[in-house]
């Protein structure tokens, strides 16, 4: 594998892949995307016939395209036709796009975007949240999964251009928005509002499974949370303060303003899609996250040795 290509796998398809869709969702986007492109090099290839044609082109020639007429024509007659047709089209092609409510028996997960991360609740049928996570989606191929997208801080933008379109997110409201996988893999996405600070670093994973791995992976993170390592990592967890802010499922944890560390270990990346998630890059992030993701709301410890780095880090590595 190219190290570009293995790169591109530990950090969830990172850059998104904007022109592949993936799945039914994304695809109506990626036409009328295509169609826009290529409609706009026409354009700009008949304004520049008509440019040449103003300059260098023989008065005859000028005459007899030129006047009232190819300003109506032009002008007027093309541009009107044009928009009208691409509107009508583009509203039929996209229609299906805006979710309206959950359909019978749909999986359902409320992503809520923080500065500058995102918190993600997988929802039972009665709406309330079963298994939590941050940063990582996990859904089953083939089977459309209905997002309700809300904002703890300030407008943000869900976006996984392989998956769907964007979907704003704003305080106090709560958008719908459907996405589905057709092909196993990792998808990448990123908000596409801007939202203060390191916006540009706030990234996101969707994991598309199998139907029988995705069951398997729905079942483990249900189960109750195994008996927990009682040795140096988790006392240096409780006694630096991260339980402040972080919960894991088992333990007193039970910090809500940052990230769900239950399966930590298990995500992909680190810092909402920035870093391959591994011990040596935890150590980093704990030491001197503010140099990683400047402006991001976690402190430095750098108070902490280096040996009492590499224990937190192997305790949070092995929450799987």
């Amino acid at each position: 594998m190219p190290a570009e290509t293995g790169l591109r796998a530990m950090l969830g398809g990172w850059p998104p892949a904007v022109l592949d869709p993936a799945g039914p969702y994304s695809k109506p986007v990626t036409q009328l995307s295509w169609a826009l492109l290529v409609g706009g090099g026409v354009v700009f290839l008949i304004v520049l016939a008509a440019l040449g044609i103003a300059l260098w082109g023989k008065r005859a020639v000028r005459d007899r395209l030129g006047g009232d007429r190819a300003i109506w024509i032009g002008g007027v007659a093309f541009p009107v036709v044009v928009l009208t047709v691409l509107l009508a089209w583009g509203l039929w092609l996209t229609s299906d796009l805006q979710a309206r409510g959950p359909r019978p028996g749909e999986m359902r997960v409320r992503v809520t975007g923080e500065m500058w991360w995102w918190r993600v609740a997988y929802l039972d049928g009665a709406g309330r949240a079963v298994v939590q996570d941050a940063n990582e989606l996990h859904v089953p191929v083939g089977q459309s999964v209905l997002l309700e997208l809300e904002s703890a801080d300030v407008i943000h933008s869900f976006w996984v251009p392989q998956l769907s379109g964007k979907m704003d997110m704003i305080p106090g409201r709560r958008n719908l928005l459907r996405i589905q996988a057709d092909r196993p893999g990792t998808y990448g996405g990123q908000c596409a509002e801007y939202c203060g600070g390191p916006h540009a670093l706030m990234g996101f994973v969707v994991v598309a499974h199998t139907p029988e791995s995705f069951r398997r992976w729905h079942a483990q993170r249900l189960a109750p949370p195994p008996p927990r390592d009682r040795g140096r990592g988790e006392a240096l967890f409780r006694s630096s303060g991260c339980a402040a802010c972080h919960t894991i499922a088992g333990t007193p944890a039970r910090g809500l303003a940052g990230p769900d560390l239950t399966h930590v270990g298990s995500r992909r990346t680190l810092g909402a899609g920035i870093l391959p998630n591994n011990p040596g890059t935890l150590a980093g992030w704990i030491a001197g996250s503010q140099a990683i993701k400047p402006g991001n709301r976690m402190p430095d410890y750098k108070q902490l040795r280096a040996d009492e780095l590499n224990d937190l880090a192997a305790y949070l590595a092995g929450l799987k």
